[in-house]
Protein backbone atom coordinates (compact mmCIF):
# COMPACT_ATOMS: atom_id res chain seq x y z
CA UNK A 1 0.00 0.00 0.00
CA UNK A 2 1.30 3.45 -0.93
CA UNK A 3 1.40 6.08 1.79
CA UNK A 4 0.69 9.62 0.60
CA UNK A 5 3.33 11.98 1.97
CA UNK A 6 2.19 15.25 0.35
CA UNK A 7 -0.60 16.24 -2.00
CA UNK A 8 -1.62 19.22 -4.09
CA UNK A 9 -5.20 19.73 -2.89
CA UNK A 10 -6.04 22.64 -5.18
CA UNK A 11 -4.97 20.74 -8.29
CA UNK A 12 -8.07 18.52 -8.13
CA UNK A 13 -10.27 21.61 -8.13
CA UNK A 14 -8.46 23.47 -10.90
CA UNK A 15 -7.59 20.66 -13.32
CA UNK A 16 -9.29 17.72 -14.93
CA UNK A 17 -6.85 14.81 -15.29
CA UNK A 18 -6.15 13.82 -18.89
CA UNK A 19 -3.25 11.39 -18.41
CA UNK A 20 -1.18 10.49 -15.35
CA UNK A 21 2.42 9.36 -14.92
CA UNK A 22 4.53 8.05 -12.05
CA UNK A 23 8.02 9.48 -11.68
CA UNK A 24 10.90 9.11 -9.28
CA UNK A 25 12.29 12.27 -7.71
CA UNK A 26 16.01 12.98 -7.33
CA UNK A 27 16.41 14.23 -3.75
CA UNK A 28 19.20 14.86 -1.27
CA UNK A 29 19.43 12.65 1.81
CA UNK A 30 18.09 15.31 4.18
CA UNK A 31 15.19 15.98 1.80
CA UNK A 32 14.21 12.30 1.83
CA UNK A 33 13.94 12.31 5.62
CA UNK A 34 11.97 15.54 5.50
CA UNK A 35 9.51 14.20 2.90
CA UNK A 36 9.02 10.95 4.82
CA UNK A 37 8.28 13.04 7.93
CA UNK A 38 5.48 14.80 6.00
CA UNK A 39 7.06 18.25 5.78
CA UNK A 40 6.88 18.60 1.99
CA UNK A 41 4.35 20.82 0.21
CA UNK A 42 3.21 20.58 -3.41
CA UNK A 43 0.96 23.67 -3.40
CA UNK A 44 1.45 25.33 -6.78
CA UNK A 45 3.99 22.74 -7.97
CA UNK A 46 4.22 21.95 -11.66
CA UNK A 47 6.53 20.15 -14.09
CA UNK A 48 8.61 21.62 -16.93
CA UNK A 49 10.55 19.83 -19.68
CA UNK A 50 13.94 21.37 -20.52
CA UNK A 51 16.71 19.78 -22.55
CA UNK A 52 15.04 16.38 -22.67
CA UNK A 53 14.69 16.23 -18.87
CA UNK A 54 11.73 16.86 -16.56
CA UNK A 55 11.94 19.07 -13.47
CA UNK A 56 9.60 19.59 -10.55
CA UNK A 57 9.26 23.34 -9.92
CA UNK A 58 7.86 25.22 -6.90
CA UNK A 59 7.70 22.20 -4.60
CA UNK A 60 8.69 23.14 -1.06
CA UNK A 61 10.88 20.55 0.67
CA UNK A 62 12.70 21.92 3.73
CA UNK A 63 15.88 20.35 5.06
CA UNK A 64 15.50 17.76 7.80
CA UNK A 65 17.59 19.74 10.32
CA UNK A 66 17.72 23.46 9.59
CA UNK A 67 20.95 24.00 11.54
CA UNK A 68 22.76 21.10 9.89
CA UNK A 69 22.48 22.15 6.24
CA UNK A 70 24.72 24.23 3.98
CA UNK A 71 23.96 27.89 3.43
CA UNK A 72 23.53 27.35 -0.32
CA UNK A 73 20.56 24.99 0.21
CA UNK A 74 17.37 26.16 -1.54
CA UNK A 75 13.98 24.99 -0.28
CA UNK A 76 12.20 25.57 -3.62
CA UNK A 77 14.95 24.46 -6.01
CA UNK A 78 13.95 22.58 -9.20
CA UNK A 79 14.23 18.82 -8.67
CA UNK A 80 14.95 16.39 -11.49
CA UNK A 81 12.31 13.76 -12.23
CA UNK A 82 13.23 10.24 -13.27
CA UNK A 83 11.15 9.21 -16.28
CA UNK A 84 11.67 6.96 -19.29
CA UNK A 85 12.43 8.48 -22.70
CA UNK A 86 9.00 7.55 -24.02
CA UNK A 87 7.30 9.26 -21.09
CA UNK A 88 9.46 12.37 -21.59
CA UNK A 89 8.54 12.53 -25.27
CA UNK A 90 4.86 12.16 -24.44
CA UNK A 91 5.02 14.88 -21.79
CA UNK A 92 6.92 17.13 -24.21
CA UNK A 93 4.05 16.86 -26.69
CA UNK A 94 1.52 17.82 -24.02
CA UNK A 95 3.61 20.75 -22.76
CA UNK A 96 3.32 22.66 -26.02
CA UNK A 97 -0.48 22.46 -26.21
CA UNK A 98 -2.61 25.37 -25.13
CA UNK A 99 -4.98 24.83 -22.19
CA UNK A 100 -2.97 21.91 -20.75
CA UNK A 101 -0.58 21.92 -17.81
CA UNK A 102 1.62 19.26 -16.26
CA UNK A 103 0.79 19.38 -12.57
CA UNK A 104 2.22 17.52 -9.57
CA UNK A 105 -0.66 15.86 -7.71
CA UNK A 106 0.96 13.82 -4.92
CA UNK A 107 4.18 12.50 -3.40
CA UNK A 108 3.98 9.00 -2.00
CA UNK A 109 6.13 6.18 -0.67
CA UNK A 110 6.26 3.05 -2.83
CA UNK A 111 8.46 0.16 -1.67
CA UNK A 112 10.73 2.56 0.20
CA UNK A 113 11.11 4.94 -2.76
CA UNK A 114 9.56 8.39 -3.06
CA UNK A 115 7.42 8.70 -6.18
CA UNK A 116 5.54 11.63 -7.69
CA UNK A 117 2.16 11.37 -9.38
CA UNK A 118 2.11 13.96 -12.13
CA UNK A 119 -0.80 14.42 -14.45
CA UNK A 120 -1.49 16.36 -17.59
CA UNK A 121 -4.41 18.53 -16.58
CA UNK A 122 -6.94 20.50 -18.56
CA UNK A 123 -8.16 23.72 -16.97
CA UNK A 124 -11.69 23.48 -15.59
CA UNK A 125 -14.02 26.37 -16.16
CA UNK A 126 -16.07 27.90 -13.34
CA UNK A 127 -19.18 25.84 -14.13
CA UNK A 128 -17.26 22.55 -13.92
CA UNK A 129 -15.75 23.58 -10.58
CA UNK A 130 -19.17 24.40 -9.18
CA UNK A 131 -20.54 21.05 -10.34
CA UNK A 132 -17.65 19.23 -8.65
CA UNK A 133 -18.28 21.09 -5.40
CA UNK A 134 -22.00 20.35 -5.59
CA UNK A 135 -21.36 16.65 -6.28
CA UNK A 136 -18.90 16.44 -3.36
CA UNK A 137 -21.40 18.13 -1.00
CA UNK A 138 -24.25 15.80 -1.97
CA UNK A 139 -22.04 12.73 -1.47
CA UNK A 140 -21.01 14.02 1.94
CA UNK A 141 -24.67 14.57 2.90
CA UNK A 142 -25.59 11.04 1.74
CA UNK A 143 -22.81 9.55 3.83
CA UNK A 144 -24.07 11.45 6.87
CA UNK A 145 -27.62 10.22 6.33
CA UNK A 146 -26.46 6.62 6.01
CA UNK A 147 -24.26 6.94 9.09
CA UNK A 148 -27.07 8.23 11.33
CA UNK A 149 -29.64 5.65 10.25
Amino acid sequence: MNKTLASNKKANLKYQKVECFEAGVKLLGTEVKSVKAGRASLDGAYVIIRGGEAYLVDATIPAWQAGNVSKSYEVNRPRKLLLSKNQLLELGEYEGRKGLAIVAFSLYNKKGLIKLELCVGKNKNQRDRRQDIKKRDTQRDLKREIKYR
